[in-house]
C-alpha cells in the first residue's frame, strides 16, 4: 500500500522502490523539518544469510520545492557502497556485532550525502558514513538500539542524517483492501457480504530501509527566513522522494554500471500511484517529474475509487453515488493532492504551492507540532498532520478513503452533504496495530524487528 509494489516494473526492483515518504516539523526540534523516505517493501526480519541493504547501483534522492514551480530547488542525494571483510565465509556476521565498526560484521555498508541546488551545483556534505547492520537477533545484535543511535550523524553543514533498517511504520489492512475493497468494519454491507471483524495490519512485524534527514527550517525556505507565519507563501515547501538507475548496464568482472541516470521510482502523497494512476501508466508515472503531473489530473478529478465505493456498498453511500452521477470534477481532491489548499478554505491554514499541478507532500513549516496529535490529521482537527506533510503515525489510509468518499467535498461545495458512512470509513487499523513503537526523536520509526523473535 502507500507505494509498496504499486507498479509492475518497480515491484520487481525492491531496492529502488520508494515505499513511503514523510515530511513534518520535528516535534522535539521544532526549528527543523524531518524528511523520511523508505525503500525495500515487505522485508522479512529473518532474511539471511544475505540480509537486506541499500542498492549500490541506485541513486536515492530527497527533493524539496520552495518556489512553487513543482521542480526541485534542493536535492539531497544518497549513494551507498558495501564492503565484504571476509569473502571466504557465507556469514553476514562472524560473531556479535557490539559496535557499528565491529569486525564481526562482514557486510558493512557506507554512504555519501550530496546536496544539489536548483542550478545543478553539487556539494558533497559527507562521505563514508556508516549504516547500522540489520537487526538479526539477540545473539548477533544484542544492543540494536545502541547500534542505530551510533548511525545518527550530524553533518558539518547542519543537517542530521540516518540510513539503515527500521521497523515498518506504515499500517494498512492490505488483505481486506485488495479483496474487492472489503473494508472490515463494513464487511457485512459489502456487495459480497461477510461477517464484520477487526482489521489486520498486513505490514506488522516487517521492516524497511530508511533514509532520514533533519534539516534546519532556514535551509529550506526560498529566502532563508525562519517560517513563523502560516499565511506566508514562503512557509510552504513541497517534498518528494525518488530513486534512479543508470540507463545502460554493462556487466563484467567489476559489475560496472554506466550511462545516464533515469528515475524509476518516486513518491509524494501516499497512495497516489497506488490507487489513482491506472495500471497501464503506473511505471510511466514513476519516471515523470512532478511538474508534468497535469497529465494525471483527470484521474484525480474523477477517481475510479470514488465510483467503486457506492457500487461495492449498495445503498450505503447514496450522496456519493449522486455526486459521481453528476460527473462533477472532484476539485477538493485536486486541491489536496495536486496544488495544496489555498488560504480561506480552512481557518488559519494553507499549504498552497501554486497553480502547477504536481504530486508533492506539502508542508506548512510555520504550523507548530501538535501537543496532542490526531492520527486523522486535518480531518481530525490537527493542522500539523496529513495532508499538511505527513507524520509517521498519521492514518493516511483512513484520511484518503474518507476524502474520496466525499468528506472533503464540502470544502468546495458547502451544499453537498457527505453520507453518514463517509466519516466512518476506515480499513480498521491504527498505530495500536504496529508492534514496534514509534520513537519520540529522530529517526522516529521504531527499532526494526529481529528475525529470531519475528519469523516471516
Amino acid at each position: 500500500m502507500s507505494s509498496h509494489r504499486e507498479a509492475p516494473q518497480i515491484s520487481k526492483d525492491p531496492v529502488a522502490d520508494n515505499t513511503d515518504t514523510y515530511a513534518f516539523v520535528s516535534p522535539d526540534k521544532p526549528d527543523t523539518v524531518t524528511i523520511i523516505t523508505n525503500y525495500i517493501p515487505f522485508e522479512g526480519p529473518d532474511g539471511g544469510p544475505n540480509f537486506y541493504e541499500f542498492g549500490e547501483d541506485v541513486r536515492y534522492e530527497i527533493h524539496i520545492d520552495n518556489d512553487k514551480d513543482a521542480d526541485s530547488d534542493i536535492t539531497y542525494q544518497f549513494r551507498f557502497y558495501t564492503k565484504t571483510r571476509n569473502p571466504n565465509t557465507f556469514l553476514y556476521n562472524t560473531g556479535q556485532i557490539a559496535t557499528i565498526d565491529s569486525k564481526n560484521w562482514n557486510r558493512p555498508q557506507f554512504y555519501s550525502v550530496t546536496k544539489v541546488d536548483g542550478q545543478g551545483k553539487s556539494t558533497l556534505l559527507a562521505q563514508d558514513l556508516p549504516c547500522p547492520p540489520c537487526n538479526i537477533g539477540p545473539r548477533s545484535t544484542p544492543n540494536y538500539a545502541g547500534l542505530a543511535a551510533a548511525a545518527v550523524h550530524t553533518l558539518p553543514s547542519g543537517e542530521t542524517v540516518f540510513a539503515g533498517q527500521r521497523a515498518e511504520g506504515f499500517y494498512a489492512d492490505l488483505g481486506s483492501i485488495f479483496d474487492l475493497l472489503d473494508l472490515r468494519p463494513f464487511e457485512n454491507l459489502h456487495l459480497i457480504p461477510t461477517p464484520a471483524m477487526a482489521g489486520v495490519n498486513g505490514l506488522n512485524r516487517l521492516n524497511v530501509h530508511t533514509i532520514a534527514i533533519q534539516i534546519p527550517k532556514k535551509k529550506l525556505t526560498v529566502n532563508g527566513s525562519n517560517p513563523i507565519d502560516p499565511t506566508a507563501a514562503s512557509s510552504v515547501i513541497g517534498v518528494w522522494g525518488a530513486a534512479s538507475r543508470q540507463k545502460v548496464h554493462m556487466y563484467d568482472d567489476d559489475n560496472e554500471h554506466v550511462g545516464p541516470w533515469m528515475q524509476v521510482s518516486r513518491l509524494g502523497n501516499p497512495l497516489f500511484n497506488e490507487v489513482i494512476t491506472p495500471l497501464g501508466k503506473k511505471d510511466y508515472w514513476n519516471r515523470q517529474s512532478p511538474y508534468k503531473d497535469a497529465q494525471f489530473a483527470p484521474y484525480v478529478a474523477n477517481p475510479e475509487l470514488a465510483g467503486l465505493i457506492p457500487f461495492l456498498y449498495p445503498g450505503v453511500f447514496p450522496n456519493l453515488a449522486a455526486l459521481n452521477a453528476s460527473k462533477a470534477a472532484r476539485a477538493d481532491l485536486v486541491a489536496i493532492l495536486l496544488t495544496g489548499l489555498p488560504a480561506g478554505i480552512i481557518p488559519g491554514f494553507q499549504n498552497y504551492t501554486g497553480k502547477v499541478q504536481s504530486d508533492q507532500l506539502r508542508l506548512n513549516m510555520a504550523i507548530a507540532p501538535a501537543t496532542a496529535p490526531n492520527i486523522n490529521g486535518i480531518l481530525g482537527g490537527d493542522l500539523a498532520g496529513f495532508p499538511n506533510g505527513r507524520r509517521v503515525m498519521d492514518d493516511v489510509v483512513t484520511i484518503e478513503l474518507r476524502a474520496v468518499a466525499g468528506v472533503t467535498y464540502p470544502l468546495i461545495d458547502p451544499k453537498f452533504k457527505p453520507d453518514a458512512a463517509a466519516a466512518l470509513v476506515t480499513d480498521g487499523v491504527t498505530p495500536a496495530n504496529v508492534n514496534a513503537p514509534y520513537l519520540s526523536s529522530f529517526p522516529y520509526l521504531g527499532t526494526p524487528y529481529n528475525g529470531f523473535e519475528n519469523p516471516s
